[in-house]
């Protein structure tokens, strides 16, 4: 539930092309935001961003799924969709990012213009976007893009493997495989020192089990 890295605020001549993301984009667009949403800068932002993010919305909401190339290279992307709730049609970026490469070109303009005009199309009627308030470029940026109304979210974290249960849980868990290799070291050492059985015992063997197998099939029939 995130957005843009830095801020691209002023438009040079490029040749940019704005088209839907495609599945050879898939890789590409993840490591770019890998790139910019770093636990550094943006802890949230690094928290949340992750391989699904791109493959869910690009099963879900293609078209509005928008890259940025310039002489075919990754400029930059928008991720978003499109929210319906009673008589309100939402439309939500979810994540904008822009290569370090291209900043400060129009490329964020150009992809929120476009993606703008796909949900105006579809009935969209109301805009949603949101960032790490500490993501000072993205919040100017929305903001000169006419985003107002901003409300600042606050992120409670709690450590579970600090936690008594998660404690308690870890330390069944390591006496359960401590268990089990003590078993299987049992059976190892009950198996190397067992003789090797007669083929009249093993014949008696599976005659008898098929005596009892016989008798619990009838058995099942009474």
């Amino acid at each position: 539930m995130v957005d843009s890295n830095k801020s691209n605020d002023s438009s040079n001549s490029l040749a940019i092309n704005i088209r839907e993301l495609e599945i050879d984009d898939l890789a590409p667009v993840y490591h770019l935001g890998e790139e910019l949403f770093t636990s550094d800068l943006y802890p949230y932002l690094y928290r949340t961003w992750d391989e699904w993010e791109v493959i869910g919305l690009y099963n879900t909401d293609p078209e509005y799924c928008l890259v940025a190339e310039v002489d075919e290279q990754l400029a930059g992307f928008v991720l978003g969709t499109v929210i319906s709730k009673a008589s309100w049609t939402y439309g939500y970026i979810i994540w904008l990012g822009v290569s370090p490469r291209f900043q400060r070109r129009g490329i964020a303009d150009k992809l929120v213009d476009k993606l703008v005009e796909r949900m105006i199309e579809d009935g969209v009627r109301f805009m949603l976007a949101d960032t790490d308030p500490a993501n000072i470029p993205a919040v100017n940026f929305f903001t000169r893009k006419g985003f107002g109304n901003t409300r600042e979210h606050i992120f409670l974290s709690m450590n579970l493997s600090k936690h008594e249960r998660y404690k308690k849980l870890l330390a069944k868990e390591r006496k359960r495989e401590k268990t089990q290799k003590i078993t299987k070291s049992g059976k190892m050492r009950s198996r190397a020192g067992r003789a090797p059985r007669q083929p009249e015992v093993i014949a008696a063997e599976v005659s008898l089990n098929a005596i009892i197998a016989e008798s619990e099939d009838l058995n099942s029939h009474t």
